[in-house]
């Protein structure tokens, strides 16, 4: 059966080429920005394109996600990180694809903080998807690419932003608190701000304060600290200065720290040489 032609028998399947190809083309796109200039700059910008129909615009991921639950047809989504509501953009990414499986999304956002690149790394997003800085990607001409993208399944990440990731990425996998159970980390905390044992175990309510002689031993231990510091004034020392610095070091017989670099190799740490 002709999708297009003049057969007068079939009416309803009266279409020019240009509006087929039209109607293909047309994205229906669903908007979460939070703010308000912004939202009617993009909504102009992007429907002025002709190949974008901005069919919602919301400023939480909650009210995208139940739009979204709706059945309301959607192509596309544009995405903020950090939003108005209890989620952010990543959550609301995540909430949404857990409904609808790969719905193409693109991030869009100016946020520069550890949590988000965090977020995004956790959350195991591989297609149809992009990630970039709203200063690299200004005009709606430069995002209708990003979203047909998405759409054909293809993902993208800004080079600032996959930059940032991976710096987040190589500092978690150096985060000494980590390594450590909740109890640990308490002490390690207060004994990195100069607590005694004696403080630290008035202050979390032990009787005897050798109980946290034995939790500053897992400590040592976790970090390395136990066969190297010649006694525990320098293990604790020690401790408190990988704790101070968010990386585990590492120091040798003479005394010299070593960090792991970004190809995993431990360097004299010269900051300290």
């Amino acid at each position: 059966m002709a999708l297009y032609g003049h057969d007068k028998s079939c009416p309803y399947l009266f279409f020019s080429v240009f509006s087929v190809s039209r109607w293909f083309k047309m994205l229906n796109l669903l908007m979460v920005e939070d703010n308000a200039r912004l939202q009617e700059a993009l909504k102009t910008g992007l429907e002025a394109t002709g190949d974008v129909r901005v069919v919602g615009v919301y400023d939480t991921g909650e009210g995208a996600l139940e739009y979204c639950l709706a059945d309301h047809p959607v192509s596309a989504i544009l995405m903020d990180v950090a939003l108005a509501g209890q989620m952010n953009g990543i959550e609301a990414a995540v909430a949404i694809r857990r409904e609808f499986p790969r719905l193409p999304i693109v991030f869009y956002s100016i946020q520069d903080d550890d949590a988000y690149y965090r977020a995004f790394r956790g959350a195991g997003i591989l297609s149809h998807y992009a990630y970039v800085r709203k200063s690299n990607y200004l005009l709606p001409e430069m995002i209708l690419p990003l979203l047909r993208d998405a759409v054909a399944g293809r993902s993208l990440v800004d080079p600032d932003i996959e930059a940032r990731v991976q710096e987040v990425r190589h500092r978690d996998a150096q985060a000494p608190l980590a390594l450590l159970e909740p109890n640990e980390q308490v002490v390690a905390r207060m004994l990195a701000n100069g607590l005694t044992n004696e403080q630290i175990a008035e202050r979390l309510g032990f009787r005897d304060k050798r109980t946290i002689s034995r939790t500053n031993g897992q400590i040592y231990a976790a970090w390395g600290l136990a066969d190297t510091a010649t006694d525990e004034k320098v293990a604790r020392t020690r401790a408190a200065i990988i704790l101070h610095t968010g990386r585990l070091i590492r120091w040798d017989e003479a005394g010299i720290a070593y960090i792991i670099n970004e190809r995993g190799e431990w360097v004299a740490w010269e900051a300290l040489t």
